[in-house]
């Protein structure tokens, strides 16, 4: 029979190299309780380890760079109230490449039997809707979206729903269709500078947008967000600006007037806070994001999943890592 007390986990062991390891599964301390995962989503702020730069330490813990899983509570740490052995949560967790990982107890919030069976990474759904309520988007307003990756596309759908006019950019065909599907009301292509900018004061008369939203972390859409937002308008920094220091155009962030507004949490009762939101939004039906989860591959694939979001092929979108 398995040994009980062991599980398996990836760990990377070089750049773009990982393995998949039996070791100990871990025990909950005080306060915390024991998630038998049932899969976890891969984020795009894995790549830069995934590339193993100088600050990078070889072999990472086991599970690490995964944090946004869900499954099923299989043990309670003492003091626990509230949650019992058997509920099925979406956990605010580090190490969920892995069959079982811990979570603090109030960093695990628990899935309606509505969503049984559906995959449901807590994490980025829950940065979606935090973005959504910093952006204070609402209806009439012009809103553009610089990338339409899994981030942009429930941006696009959540804006759209609030009676916003979306005008979505993107370099894929594949996410200009999907934002149109989302509820765009107008698409661009991400190619020309000049034309992006062109083409967005020609649809909002000479105004550009109440809000534009960078959900890319590059430079370059970076700059082209502020050049399309109107006076007095908001850009919202959404993207993960990872690779090095920015340079912005504060000549003409000044002369505008812009408020600017990093989305980004680290408060991880803001974080619980979203992800209980994406719960009842998914719940409900206002939200479904499972068309939105492009590609599944089994933990031992997590290589191939980590490089599928690296480089994007045709009609991908999101990965899911299974345990």
């Amino acid at each position: 029979m398995p040994d009980q007390t062991m599980m398996r986990a990836a760990r990377v062991t070089a750049p773009g190299r990982i393995a998949v390891e039996e070791v100990a599964k871990p025990e909950p301390g005080p306060g915390q309780v024991r998630v038998r995962l049932e899969g976890s989503g891969v984020c795009a702020s894995n790549l830069t380890p995934w590339e193993g730069p100088d600050w990078m330490t070889f072999p990472t813990e086991p599970g690490s760079l995964g944090h946004e899983g869900w499954g099923v509570v299989d043990a309670l740490g003492d003091g626990v109230a509230g949650l019992a052995v058997g509920d099925r949560v979406a956990a605010l967790s580090y190490k969920a490449y892995a069959e079982y990982d811990l979570a603090d107890a109030d960093s695990v919030v628990k899935l309606p039997e509505a969503l049984a069976g559906q995959p449901f990474p807590g994490e980025p759904l829950g940065c979606a809707m935090n973005i959504f309520r910093r952006s204070d988007i609402q209806a009439g307003q012009t809103v553009a979206i610089a990338g339409i990756g899994f981030l942009g596309a429930i941006l696009t759908r959540l804006a759209s729903d609030a009676g916003a006019r979306v005008i979505a950019i993107s370099r894929r065909p594949f996410s200009l269709d999907l934002a149109r599907r989302m509820g765009a009301a107008e698409t661009i292509p991400m190619e020309d500078h000049t034309a992006i900018i062109e083409r967005v004061k020609e649809l909002t008369g000479g105004q550009f947008c109440d809000r534009t939203i960078e959900a890319v972390g590059k430079q370059w859409p970076l700059d082209l967000a502020g050049e399309i937002t109107r006076e007095r308008g908001r850009l919202i920094i959404a993207g993960y600006h990872q690779d090095g220091p920015r340079q912005v155009n504060m000549w003409l962030w000044n002369w505008r007037g812009l408020d600017v507004i990093n989305a980004h949490e680290r408060d991880p009762k803001v974080y619980v806070q979203g992800i209980r939101e994406a719960v009842e939004a998914v719940a409900s039906g206002r939200l479904d994001p499972s068309g939105l989860y492009t590609h599944r591959f089994p933990l031992e694939r997590l290589d191939e999943a980590l490089n599928a979001t690296r480089d994007r092929p045709d009609g991908f979108l999101k990965a899911l890592v299974t345990a």
